[in-house]
């Protein structure tokens, strides 16, 4: 095969500016490997860079910043062509081409070999996601009781997922009262706008021991104050903007209190390797129920952006080409 189908971001705009086309199969290089890709999870960081909102990002594009599939040509000495690889980040989508597309050059520094039964869609649906959400957890360090903002969102969701099999009290909050069954927490807190601080401590007097803000910028000095003393804020997130504005630590983070962040480009290749391969056999082994919202053709990558953008989605929204 000499030409591939490939979903194009040709200028900053809505949905329609992307275009399913005709592409060359990328030619391997040095350091880098071709990837089938068998399934691309959607991110809303896809969304921003689609919009223009990601510095540096040059039209037209390829994007998506994760991808599952098989290795069909690979350089890398150590992984033979037809292994079943996952890939995240590292500027992929960006810089480079990404996964919205039936191949992907990946440099092997990304690459993530794994060993699984799953199929494709639900593989397609872990890497960023539950590699997001176990290392927000790991950030967060121990706890009894988490209190998760944005919990209908994708890595909201794995979170609970992941706390809940730790046995760990969890409650999340959402805007939407419609996905509140599917949240999988003990204690559902709808946000609608007004402070949480008294529903909270009707639940725990003393506040949760640690807070998972996938919100970010609009929530984390309220977060801030809900935590117990002593407690830690993790922003993992950015579904209200990345800038939180005029933010004065010394005034906004109570003593004793711990804000931290994390981010999956921490998680990229090797690193984050052997945490996706544990991810998958606690998914194969029934621990973890991933929540796959719906599975779009890649033929169908505009509608998927705009099912996406309208917060139809409950849990992971993958393309397969």
């Amino acid at each position: 095969m000499t030409t591939m189908r490939a979903a194009v971001c040709t200028r900053a705009g809505g949905p329609s500016v992307l275009e399913v086309r005709d592409l060359p199969v990328p030619e391997v290089r040095p350091g880098w490997s071709l990837v089938r890709v068998r399934g691309a999870g959607l991110n809303r960081s896809e969304l921003r860079t689609r919009q223009g909102h990601s510095p540096g990002v040059a039209f037209p594009r390829v994007l998506g910043i994760e991808c599952v599939g098989t290795l069909a040509a690979s350089t890398d000495p150590a992984l033979a062509e037809g292994t079943t690889v996952a890939a995240i980040m590292g500027e992929m989508g960006r810089a480079f081409d990404g996964g919205y597309a039936e191949y992907a050059l990946v440099p092997n520094a990304l690459l993530m070999p794994l060993v699984t039964t799953l199929p494709w869609d639900v593989l397609a649906a872990l890497p960023e996601t539950y590699l997001t959400a176990q290392g927000a957890l790991d950030a967060l360090g121990p706890c009894e009781r988490l209190l998760i903002r944005g919990g209908t969102s994708s890595v909201g969701m794995a979170a609970a997922v992941i706390a809940s099999g730790r046995g760990i009290a969890t409650a999340a909050t959402t805007r939407q009262p419609a996905k509140a069954g599917a949240l999988g927490v003990d204690t559902v807190l709808i946000d609608d706008g007004g402070p949480l601080g008294e529903r909270l401590r009707e639940l725990w007097p003393s506040g949760p021991d640690a807070v998972l803000d996938l919100i970010g910028a609009r929530t984390a000095v309220e977060s801030l104050g809900l935590v117990r003393r002593g407690g830690t804020v993790c922003v993992a997130g950015s579904l209200s903007g990345w800038v939180i504005p005029e933010f004065e630590p010394v005034a906004m983070i109570p003593p004793g209190t711990r804000l931290t962040a994390f981010h999956s480009d921490s998680m990229k290749g090797r690193a984050g390797g052997d945490v996706l391969q544990r991810v998958v056999r606690e998914v194969e082994g029934g621990r973890y129920r991933p929540h796959v919202d719906r599975v779009f053709a890649l033929e169908e990558v505009a509608e998927a952006h705009r099912y996406l953008e309208d917060d139809r989605a409950t849990g992971k929204v993958v393309l397969r080409p």
